[in-house]
């Protein structure tokens, strides 16, 4: 739904709403926000809110020029389900922009819209669901994680070995109070694993959608006395934890899935450094189903990317690869353009290998590729690559490669 600033105006005083909360990314994803007062809103929309860029990472270089603005997207706008109904709160997605008003170069949710103009403006609309895996572990009498997984369930158990059961439960309903909608919630494979799964949306939705994910699951499980863990490889020999990112695209041309596809694995080895950040996003890399060799097949969950077995509105392409390190702006706007030039271009999608790829022998894995095996290996594909310089601002990069 579209707003208006008088929309919204009318709406914080018929809902008597006390505190507007801005939110926004660093650079890597990681959530940022502030609270304001209705009183503020006006200002907010029409001049921004100042922030002091300097403190955050990807977002100013120095203390001399530091002021950075907030420019709430109104068609964000969604109520805060915690808070009471006296002092109603509600949460806006916003901008970063520059005392001059222009946007600020490492802005990653702008980055993803420019991704999605530039479809739009090519005549593809693409759209996002995301497979989040995490950990629940028990915390000692401080509060603190143990690194004790909460039971050791495995893949799809059930109650009572699946202890996570309610605690899942509990997300999803935050979730759903909040306008998102939860597809699906199980036990994954490691022992006190856990997976929930997103409905399709915009990338820009999905991306906002991901972040709220990460939050609601974080303050959940704290009112649960658990910690949660999102990284790559919490546990040295059990499953790591991936983002998955489920992704169609509709426009006119034939193939354009398959062409869509094949731009993804011409470029993964570049945007690789994005869709795996940190050292111990390598430690999950090649074991447990999670990926290595740059292959794509229908079905195959050892391939980087896999195209479920579905019909009609429900086909789509799942890249395995990321974890939730990963910028979810970022990676979806990434995926976006490489999957635009491989339509552009009209890419063949080589056939895959439809056998287990952890099971087979050098001999009959030569001539397949891998993805970066190190960060060190992901910085240096992202320096060779032309592709990256041409659509992510040479700032963003340099972020990551330091």
């Amino acid at each position: 739904m579209k707003y208006t600033k008088n929309d919204i105006i009318t709406l914080l005083k018929e809902e008597n709403v006390e505190f507007i909360r801005l939110e926004f990314t660093d650079i890597f994803g990681r959530a940022r926000s502030m609270t304001v007062m209705p009183e503020e809103f006006e200002k907010a929309v029409d001049h921004g809110i100042s922030i002091d860029g300097s403190a955050i990472p990807g977002l100013g270089g120095d203390n001399i020029h530091s002021d950075l603005f907030l420019s709430p997207d109104l068609d964000s706008i969604s109520y805060l389900p915690w808070r009471p109904d006296q002092g109603k709160a509600v949460r806006f997605f916003c901008y970063i922009k520059n005392p001059d008003g222009t946007y600020h170069n490492c802005d990653s949710r702008r980055i993803l819209k420019n991704a999605m103009d530039e479809a739009e403006k090519e005549g593809y609309s693409f759209y996002f669901g995301t497979e989040f895996e995490f950990y629940l572990f028990k915390t000692d009498s401080k509060g603190e994680s143990t690194r004790l997984p909460i039971d050791n369930a495995g893949y799809m158990d059930s109650t009572p070995e699946d202890k996570g059961d309610s605690v899942r439960r509990e997300i999803c309903l935050q979730l759903k109070d909040l306008g998102m909608k939860p597809e699906g919630a199980h036990h994954e494979e490691g022992p006190g694993q856990n997976e929930i799964d997103f409905s399709y949306d915009t990338p820009l939705n999905a991306a906002d959608n991901a972040i709220t994910f990460c939050q609601i699951v974080k303050r959940v499980s704290a009112l649960n006395g658990l910690a949660v863990d999102f990284s790559p490889k919490p546990l040295s020999d059990k499953a790591g934890n991936g983002l998955h990112i489920n992704l169609s695209v509709k426009g006119e041309g034939e193939d354009i899935l398959e062409h869509m596809i094949a731009g993804i694995l011409e470029h993964v080895k570049a945007m690789t450094l994005f869709f795996n950040p940190t050292e111990s996003s390598y430690r999950r890399l090649g074991s447990f189903k999670a990926p290595r060799y740059i292959s794509a097949s229908r079905g195959n969950r050892s391939q980087l990317v896999r195209i479920p077995e579905a019909k009609g509105p429900y086909v789509r392409a799942e890249v395995r690869s990321p974890d939730s390190g990963a910028n979810p702006y970022i990676a979806f706007a990434l995926l976006i353009y490489a999957g635009l030039d491989g339509i552009k271009r009209k890419l063949p999608l080589k056939g895959g290998l439809d056998q287990n790829l952890y099971l087979l022998t050098p001999e009959e894995l030569k001539g397949w590729d891998t993805i970066p095996k190190s960060l060190l290996k992901a910085k240096n594909e992202a320096i060779r690559s032309s592709f990256l310089k041409t659509i992510i601002p040479e700032d963003v990069i340099n972020f990551y490669l330091r």
